[in-house]
């Protein structure tokens, strides 16, 4: 169980894969949140309050690759190589860059200086750019 203070920062109810979004303080995408004189990120916290301390030489990997998300069940411990490998594996052209597909339902089209730019609709909400799409 959680302490209400971190709770409070968690938004459970999000649409779409089940992340748990952390709706407080954020640095470069991630989840950021102090106990006592210590700075963590949010998700390395979450984790260690739920399964315990991360195993030394191991990050945690978004399975789900949404970097604000603190659900425990989304993360899984893993050597830096392997997070990297993992990440540069989503960048397929089928998938944005946090593993959702790019169906024709999921993108938007927009242009920029005359090129084509796709846009993934689910990280456009996950982000709070825009309304839940209804697809």
């Amino acid at each position: 169980m959680l302490p209400e203070r971190i709770e409070a920062k968690i938004d459970r109810a999000t649409v779409g894969q089940g992340c748990w979004l952390w709706t407080a303080s954020r640095v470069h995408g991630y989840g950021s949140s102090s106990v006592g004189s210590t700075n963590w990120r949010a998700h390395r916290l979450v984790y260690t309050l739920l399964r315990g301390a991360i195993p030394e030489g191991l990050v945690i990997d978004h399975l789900c690759r949404t970097p604000r998300c603190v659900n425990p069940d989304h993360m899984e411990p893993v050597t830096v190589r392997e997070n990297t490998r993992r990440g540069f594996a989503w960048r397929k052209k089928n998938r944005c860059r946090r593993g959702h597909e790019m169906t024709e339902q999921n993108t938007r089209l927009t242009t920029n200086k005359g090129r084509p730019v796709r846009h993934c609709r689910q990280c456009e909400y996950i982000r709070g750019d825009v309304a839940w799409p209804s697809i």
